[in-house]
């Protein structure tokens, strides 16, 4: 086995590959050789290295250097300087980069510390290489759960960790799978929800293209708990590279005896099936995911019955997210109370988050459940970009709340949240300076509703078409002095009347607004 002393990692994700990763790993490759540097320097890709919008990013190591908006032309000089000569290329480095070791506190930008538990491997292996994930403790996990646990122990080990849905409801994950363990039958099922559909959220599929070794061991561990011999996991069509490295990964899985036939050499069954979704936003909605997969429009169903009684085919069905089967893995491979030594007393674990918007270094990060917005924003995200003021952010996606200063100290976890109106959410955290208009950003919102809205229940089809008629003549001038109330107005019934979350969830954007920056609305009246 040759030894190296310097490897280049490439971070391939859907946005870095439509930047020129290939081209720049390509380039890489044949510069190498061509200074005789191929039995030195090994060039490999991996996930998301956690930086957004800077094009093609590398990171070189032993030294941890990042480089930054790389292109095929930057490739000779790469070589040449940093890794024939040892110098830095100082117009490309990055120096607001994360890392994979402890970095001191006071560091600001995605260099701060990170507590990573679903994003621990996420730039560090190649996503791609079943051997990696397995070197770095992969399916540990899953062996213990198999060989050493019964599902009922394995249900109680992770409610006794205190795991919530990460998709935004909260829902305890070991209740889901104890109802479904309950139900009889010798067919069930559990689906990954990977449709990822609110705006400004990419958690989900950055961990899919980084890591979808984590999500599969997961899902092992659910379908043991709760007796699913089948998965699916359901990724928007849009997501090509996740589709794409999730097949392989099931494929090298099977491989191992991972999946399939006595998993493990054991006594349990189960496989997995990628399923592509249509990129409707309703289908986010657990029963209207399953009526997709069934071959139907992605329309939600009545409920009760629930899907643990009746989902997929008639048959118990558990729906969980991908950040939520993420974490089952290191939960069964450490134990409850190891994961319980993150976040809070009533919200244990960790959050992924996309910061956006106009904060310094934009990108992906984990932090701690219980950090409160001010870190995320001013740590994390390097404070406001530009030496401005922060105005509010739009905190969960579009669904989410609009939040103003006063709630920049209060701790980002599901209860904190709940008490102020707020809500978590799918993690995206949209950062707004003093130049944003907030009515702008509110007829946003609206029109993706509208275009969004299924249309199968009357509440919703119509409400969503009243709020953007309102809400365009607040912006362009001509609204009525009622027209502000009327928002609101047209939201509660929505909220009370309409068939799915889709349709209720909008008082909470319209709402939360209006209660920071309702002056500055209707003064576009």
């Amino acid at each position: 086995m040759n030894i190296v002393r310097s490897h280049v990692l490439i971070g391939m994700d859907a946005s870095t590959i439509m930047a020129g990763a290939r081209a720049v790993q390509q380039e890489l490759v044949k510069e190498i050789k061509a200074k005789g540097l191929s039995g030195e320097v090994a060039v490999m890709e991996t996930g998301s290295l956690g930086v957004t919008n800077m094009g093609v990013v590398l990171v070189v190591y032993p030294e941890g250097l990042y480089y930054a908006n790389v292109t095929k032309e930057d490739v000779a000089e790469l070589v040449e300087e940093q890794l024939l000569k040892g110098r830095l290329v100082k117009r490309l480095l990055y120096t607001q980069a994360p890392k994979r070791f402890i970095i001191k506190k006071e560091r600001t930008g995605l260099m701060r510390e990170q507590p990573r538990i679903v994003l621990k491997n996420c730039g560090i292996i190649n996503p791609e290489n079943i051997e990696e994930y397995i070197a770095e403790g992969g399916y540990e996990g899953a062996l213990r759960a198999i060989g050493k646990m019964t599902p009922d122990e394995v249900i109680a080990e992770v409610k006794n960790s205190g795991l919530v849905g990460r998709g935004g409801a909260a829902f305890p994950t070991a209740m889901k799978w104890e109802f479904a363990s309950k139900v009889p039958g010798p067919e069930k099922f559990i689906i990954c929800n990977a449709d990822e559909g609110e705006p400004g959220t990419f958690k989900d599929r950055l961990i899919m293209e980084g890591d979808p070794h984590k999500l599969i061991e997961g899902m092992i561990i659910a379908g043991y708990a709760f007796g699913a011999t089948q998965g699916y996991i359901y990724i928007r069509g849009e997501y090509t590279l996740s589709i794409q490295r999730m097949e392989k990964a099931i494929t090298d899985a099977r491989a191992m005896n991972i999946l399939g036939d006595k998993v493990f050499e054991k006594d349990f069954s189960f496989d997995l099936r990628v399923m592509k979704g249509g990129g409707a936003y309703v289908c986010g909605e657990e029963t209207a995911l399953i009526e997709s997969l069934e071959g139907h429009r992605g329309h939600p169903r009545n409920k009760p019955p629930y899907p643990v009684v009746a989902g997929l085919w008639g048959k118990p069905t558990v729906v969980n997210n991908v950040e939520t089967l993420a974490n089952v893995g290191d939960i069964m491979r450490h134990g409850a109370n190891w994961f319980r030594k993150y976040g809070t007393a009533k919200c244990p674990g960790t959050k992924v988050y996309t910061i956006l918007g106009h904060v310094a270094t934009p990108g992906l990060i984990e932090t701690e459940m219980g950090t409160t917005l001010r870190d995320i924003i001013f740590e994390y995200g390097g404070g406001i970009s530009e030496g401005k003021q922060f105005k509010g952010a739009l905190v969960g996606g579009a669904a989410g709340a609009f939040v103003g200063p006063d709630l920049l100290d209060v701790q980002m976890d599901f209860v904190n949240l709940r008490e102020y109106a707020a809500a978590l959410g799918s993690g995206a955290i949209l950062v707004m300076n003093e130049d944003t208009s907030m009515a702008d950003m509110l007829k946003n919102v609206l029109h993706f509703f509208k275009h969004e809205s299924c249309g199968h229940c009357v509440p919703c089809r119509l409400g969503t078409a009243q709020l953007v008629e309102v809400m365009d003549r607040i912006v362009d001038g001509s609204g009525g002095p009622d027209d502000v109330d009327r928002l609101l107005s047209i939201a509660t019934v929505m909220k009370d009347a309409s068939f799915c979350p889709l349709g209720q969830s909008l008082h909470m954007p319209i709402s939360s607004c209006l209660k920071y920056f309702r002056d500055e609305i209707a003064g576009n009246q």
